[in-house]
């Protein structure tokens, strides 16, 4: 059985700004230095590039460099042997930077026993079910808490303005969607609804 070798190897491919050229002994130009978003790489360039290379290349050139990568893995190291270098335009070889992700909006449930015997796990299924209707699981959670104090008027539930809302039943989860997150879509399929039958369909209470 064959000894497993200690360094493995694959292509890469890179993209980044020209920093600068690495000389050894003051004329021998050995390779260079890659500035990507992910930090500088040092690439070593194979021995026919090093003479085909022009030394006036002005820092700050895009490259797209495809090669060979070696990974040490006793000594954790990484190298990097340029095979190819080409030129590479801003628009298509800058990485992008990476979007924070979006807070949710979050609806607020009570799951305690109360709540529950009063219709608390159909009105959660009827939450996920309008949500998902309206595209909006990407944007607003259901969240679970414990005893809102309310739990003679049971479901409750708080809305992502702060806004409590009990006795709330399945039925009326697409009214309350549309309320809370009006959609021009929606609008048009309820066209008379308006804010006092609103305010009727639901026993509301006082922002918290």
């Amino acid at each position: 059985m064959s000894v497993c070798q200690s360094k493995e190897v694959s292509q890469f491919c890179l993209e980044g700004k020209f920093i600068e050229f690495v000389i050894k002994d003051g004329y021998k130009l050995k390779g260079l230095l890659l500035g990507t978003y992910d930090g500088e790489y040092y690439i070593k360039l194979a021995k026919n590039l090093r003479y085909a290379f022009d030394l006036r290349l002005q820092p700050g050139t895009w490259l797209q460099v495809v090669g060979e990568k070696k990974c040490d893995r006793k000594g954790g190291k990484v190298a990097f042997k340029a095979e190819r270098v080409m030129a590479a335009t801003a628009n298509t070889s800058a990485p992008t930077h990476p979007q924070p992700p979006k807070t949710k909006a979050t609806i607020l449930m009570c799951q305690k026993s109360d709540c529950m015997k009063r219709g608390g796990k159909t009105l959660c299924q009827a939450l996920e079910a309008a949500l998902s209707d309206r595209g909006l699981e990407d944007q607003v959670t259901i969240k679970a808490t414990g005893c809102m104090k309310n739990c003679k008027a049971g479901p409750n539930i708080v809305m992502p303005d702060k806004t409590r809302y009990s006795r709330i039943q399945a039925d009326q989860v697409p009214l309350l969607m549309d309320k809370h997150f009006a959609r021009h879509n929606r609008e048009e399929q309820h066209p008379a609804i308006s804010q006092p039958h609103l305010n009727e369909a639901f026993a509301k209470v006082s922002a918290i």
